[in-house]
């Protein structure tokens, strides 16, 4: 399926994908917004949606309040399977998902496949759910009495995503918060409303979901965004997005008249750090994906390489030598490793970082010229710690190389920012390497790889500016329910 054949089509297993999902109907939205959903690589329209009204989302919050009490009171093996069918539809359609997210997200053809294993797999993870959640009975301090503690679902559950994995983000959460018996509501962002919600809703409705258990709502968020995380249904707000936009989800969802609970993973500054022992091959190798896998817009993308000096040198000539290689431009193309940026705003941000770091005196090893929203890949040596590329989040084809003088000073560089997303280091000893890796301020560190990974049954998440609370596995299953004390006195 071509861009063209979407924007003419719009469809997703043979079923249209431009409208609103509320209570279990597609239907026009009732803002006077339009949104043009567009191609970030070649500027074609792949969907045109009428935007949520405010009506829309509260149509959908109560939707969800009305079905959430009978599906968590259906049978843990119902809910089960209605998670394994999903999973197995993000399978059978993985060559249709993968166009789509080509087309929508601007999504390499590597990456999109990439994503699609992992929503298949916190999905797989998610049907495990149901039978995993267990109540408590302690002995209670007062004669004929125990006390129990039952783990129920939240309620409902408020999902915001972001553009750049909006299938996996978006089922990161979904898929987790359904299992356990909650109902839902997706925002998805803007510039992918199809990958991050639409599509979801045609699987879990094929998957035989009940209707109204799941909604979504494409709508502009200085006309809904607010209201979806104050409205007094949602019992919690799972947001993923970048750090000033998650700190005011965080007010607006606890400072408010509904108090909520809210999970939030936001942005990143990922260090790799790459010590005097480290095998360099391997360190150039992984710093490359890691950095410039979907063009660094990544949370966990490798922002700042901080190499020991003994091998600083060598590492920055083979690094770059790699860079050099690596192949941008058209997404579909099946060996394309950096893409398009998404959007113009994401564009003018990185062109500003490039002509910031310039302007502060750091060296450009690698960067070609910008064609359309294609930024090839940027390297930038001699990087200082003040120096505005070493402390922001980039989220696009470039990073950073610092110079570290010694495993001391490595771990200073490393811990030297807000954020505490992922990180990675690199030695051949292995001793050293945890050693090193318990003291970097982070929530999570890999030795000797990438610092983008995710597994559906490790916990996922951040410390400091990166995030509260933790994804995956059964941190998910504590996230998605909440604690029910009752005391159980026996009359006598």
């Amino acid at each position: 399926m071509t861009a063209t054949e979407l924007e003419s089509t719009a469809t997703f297993a043979g079923q249209p994908v431009q409208s609103q999902f509320i209570a279990g109907e597609w239907r026009e939205g009732r803002s006077e917004r339009v949104l043009t959903d567009t191609n970030p690589f070649d500027d074609t329209v792949v969907a045109t949606i009428r935007q949520a009204s405010k009506e829309d989302l509260d149509d959908a919050y109560r939707a969800a309040e009305a079905a959430q009490a009978q599906w968590a009171a259906t049978a843990p093996a119902e809910r089960a399977a209605v998670l394994r069918r999903a999973a197995q539809i993000l399978e059978d359609r993985r060559e249709e998902i993968v166009r789509w997210l080509v087309a929508e997200s601007g999504s390499t053809v590597i990456k999109a496949n990439a994503e699609i294993s992992l929503a298949a797999g916190i999905t797989q993870e998610a049907a495990s759910f149901p039978t995993r959640v267990h109540g408590r009975i302690f002995d209670s301090n007062t004669p004929n009495r125990e006390m129990r503690v039952y783990k129920r679902p939240v309620g409902v559950v408020g999902v915001i995503s972001p553009w750049n994995f909006p299938l996996h983000l978006s089922q990161r959460s979904v898929a987790p918060a359904l299992a356990l018996g909650n109902a839902v509501v997706i925002k998805p962002a803007s510039d992918t409303p199809v990958c991050g919600g639409l599509l979801i809703a045609r699987i879990f409705e094929e998957a035989g979901l009940p209707a109204g258990v799941l909604s979504v709502v494409v709508g502009a968020g200085s006309e809904i965004g607010d209201d979806f995380v104050a409205h007094p249904v949602p019992r919690l707000i799972s947001f993923t997005g970048s750090t000033p936009v998650g700190q005011k989800v965080g007010t607006v969802a606890t400072g408010g008249r509904y108090l909520k609970k809210v999970a939030l993973e936001l942005g990143g500054n990922a260090p790799l750090v790459v010590l005097d022992d480290a095998d360099l091959d391997t360190a150039v190798s992984e710093a490359v994906t890691g950095a410039f896998l979907h063009s660094g817009q990544i949370c966990m993308s490798v922002n700042r390489i901080i190499v020991q000096a003994p091998v600083y040198d060598e590492f920055v000539s083979r690094f770059a030598d790699a860079v050099r290689a690596v192949p941008f431009g058209d997404p579909a193309r099946e060996d394309t490793l950096v893409g398009p940026v998404v959007n113009d705003s994401q564009l003018s941000g990185l062109q500003d970082k490039i002509a910031g770091a310039r302007q502060a005196g750091a060296r450009v090893l690698v960067g070609d010229e910008i064609s359309g929203r294609v930024v090839p890949p940027h390297v930038f040596a001699d990087v200082t710690a003040d120096m505005e590329i070493a402390r922001e989040e980039i989220f696009g084809p470039m990073v950073a190389v610092l110079r570290a003088d010694d495993e001391a000073h490595a771990l200073a560089l490393a811990n030297d920012h807000e954020f505490g997303l992922s990180s990675a280091v690199f030695t051949q000893d292995l001793d050293r390497g945890l050693q090193f890796a318990q003291q970097i301020k982070a929530g999570m560190t890999f030795i000797n790889e990438r610092t983008v990974q995710d597994e559906a049954h490790v916990a996922f998440g951040g410390e400091r500016n990166s995030g509260l609370g933790r994804f995956n596995g059964e941190w998910a299953i504590e996230e998605f329910t909440t604690d029910h004390t009752i005391g159980v006195t026996r009359l006598v």
